[in-house]
């Protein structure tokens, strides 16, 4: 094992307990699985004449709100995972259209934007857990005053139909959610802290940031790719 490598994980030995780090593992696990859902409903979406539109949206919130409803008691520990996999399956038949629309200009954008999503998400991971304890946790009402402006943007944008908004919506959103990582890995690390054991819910809350950040990053590298052909073109 070379220096590097050791020194590495000596740091992450150094400032996460093993309880902390059990907690972590869990929550990384549940998350893989969550992201396997995903890619169910993905499939799902694509390849079957099922087609679930604006109606998986609307399970997908209230398996969410279902999830958020239901304190973890030790005891339901299955019927919550089974809330956050269905979670994830609407999730990923809500991406259905933009796989299907992404496939048709350069399939192979698909597989760019999830490996660049994931190194983006490890790396902000990775970042959070080895800084100072806490040093993450100051960007929450940022984010949250970004989010609420984003949200107004949105709004506005559905009269004004601007390009300019939108393009500022969808670069303005990548960064939130990047952010959202940095601050959510930190969060959930001091709730462990304090006895919150829940790794169903910290999931949820890493996977949200997942999919934002691969929606945002396809539908950017979709644009850039459009925008090459034009001018070849021309």
């Amino acid at each position: 094992m070379t220096p590097n490598i050791q020194t590495f994980i000596n740091s992450f030995q150094n400032r996460l307990e093993p309880p902390v780090r059990q907690h972590l593992k869990n929550v990384y696990g549940t998350l893989m699985m969550t992201c396997a859902s995903a890619s169910a409903g993905v499939f799902v979406d694509m390849y079957t004449s099922f087609q679930a539109g604006f109606l998986s949206a609307i399970i997908g919130a209230g398996l969410m709100l279902m999830l958020i409803a239901t304190p973890d008691n030790g005891k339901n520990t299955k019927l919550r995972l089974g809330y956050l996999l269905g979670f994830g399956l609407t999730s990923g038949i809500g991406l259905g259209p933009l796989f299907e629309y992404v496939s048709f200009v350069e399939p192979s954008l698909i597989m760019t934007a999830l490996l660049g999503t994931t190194l983006v998400f490890v790396c902000f991971s990775v970042a959070a857990m080895l800084a100072e304890r806490g040093s993450w946790l100051f960007l929450g009402g940022t984010l949250m005053t970004l989010l609420t402006s984003m949200s107004v943007m949105a709004l506005v944008n559905i009269f004004t139909q601007s390009y300019f908004l939108y393009q500022a919506h969808l670069y303005l959103g990548l960064v939130l959610m990047c952010g959202f990582v940095l601050f959510d890995t930190q969060l959930i690390i001091e709730k462990r802290r304090m006895g919150n054991k829940d790794f169903i819910q910290h999931a949820l809350e890493l996977f949200i940031d997942f999919i934002g950040i691969f929606r945002r990053l396809l539908i950017i590298l979709t644009q850039k790719e459009e925008q090459n052909r034009r001018r070849k073109r021309d």
